[in-house]
């Protein structure tokens, strides 16, 4: 089945190259293309896409208030073609937020070498993207973001971190992540995350979910204590690693190969929580498109730790969690919407 993809760019450097790249295969089929959502909108509305891949900055109407217009009516698979300055990653992370699936990083240079050399993960990019199931309204967060005030900082360090959770996600997990944190008390049990995203933008968005969770939330440096209280985001580009010593729970921060085509990877934290907590943690695998996680939460779940899945109807794509059931291990596979009283759950089981 050919997907029909339409893009938004007011650059015609971008709308030529891409229509360019995308012709002749048999996959993605380009059916339109717009310089602002002013032109796009009626365009798409009489021939609907199967995916958009929309920039931020265009002139008349900006990209995220286009998004967020597309979401509340008749949501379109979205892939976010945003530049790595400050502000366009800002825009980016809401549009994130607002129920895009994917962001491609693109400078404000060389874009018709960029555009070519990036093809394949383009193509690849669309692809995921249309077989998303974006919900109306974007991410459904709690009505209320912070759900108990931030114990002291020194109080946290007092607490010992006996049963840390890991957790790891890719595509749609951006909303996913949000949601489960926006409903955590400010105590709750050490959280050290990967989620697949272009480098520089984990610490925004880090910075995002700082400013509307009880929980400490902030991209994660090697050596950093995973504590009570503390959420570390792998920085985009760098593996994550959870080690142990002296009783206290650490992250490892360091390069590397990809690993499963994703660097963080969520199978090299989850290998590493096997190792060093087992029976201890507790593993989380949400919405994601392709295998990453899957064998490193077998590798927990043989260790004795106890192992959750986002089941498929919550899921924007079900593909982490669907490998990792069907390799053989998970415990429970549950809605979203449970996630976080079943990491409360855990920590009060002591």
């Amino acid at each position: 089945m050919t997907i029909k993809a339409y893009v938004v760019d007011d650059s015609a450097v971008v709308r030529q190259t891409l229509q360019h790249l995308l012709q002749g295969r048999a996959e993605i089929e380009l059916i339109g293309s717009a310089p602002n959502p002013l032109l796009a909108g009626p365009a798409i509305r009489k021939n609907r896409p199967d995916v958009l891949l929309l920039d931020i900055e265009m002139p008349g109407m900006d990209g995220l208030t286009f998004l967020r217009q597309v979401m509340e009516t008749d949501p379109i698979p979205t892939v976010i073609c945003s530049t790595l300055t400050t502000d366009g990653s800002k825009a980016a992370l809401e549009a994130l937020a607002a129920g895009a699936v994917a962001v491609v990083a693109k400078p404000r240079l060389g874009l018709k070498q960029f555009l070519e050399d990036s093809r394949r993960e383009l193509v690849q990019a669309l692809k995921t993207a249309a077989r998303a199931r974006p919900r109306a309204g974007g991410a459904a967060a709690p009505a209320v973001a912070r759900t108990a005030p931030r114990p002291p900082v020194a109080g946290l360090h007092a607490l010992a971190v006996n049963k840390p959770v890991v957790l790891g996600s890719s595509t749609g997990g951006t909303q996913a992540i949000e949601n489960v944190l926006l409903q955590l008390p400010g105590d709750s049990p050490g959280i050290a995350i990967v989620q697949h995203m272009p480098e520089k933008f984990t610490a925004m968005y880090a910075q995002r979910l700082d400013s509307l969770c009880a929980m400490n939330v902030r991209e994660a440096k090697d050596g950093d204590r995973l504590e009570r209280g503390v959420v570390l985001i792998a920085p985009g580009g760098r593996h994550m690693q959870l080690k142990k010593n002296a009783g206290q729970y650490y992250v490892a921060v360091a390069d590397g190969p990809p690993v499963n085509r994703h660097k963080p990877s969520v199978d090299v934290l989850f290998r590493s929580a096997a190792e060093c907590a087992g029976r201890d943690a507790l593993a989380i695998i949400l919405t994601g498109m392709g295998d990453d996680g899957a064998r490193g939460m077998k590798a927990l779940h043989d260790r004795g730790a106890r192992t959750i899945a986002q089941d498929e109807q919550s899921c924007v794509v079900f593909g982490m969690p669907k490998e990792a059931i069907a390799m053989g291990g998970v415990d429970e596979v549950m809605p979203l919407a449970r996630v976080a009283g079943a990491i409360s759950a855990f920590d009060a089981r002591g």
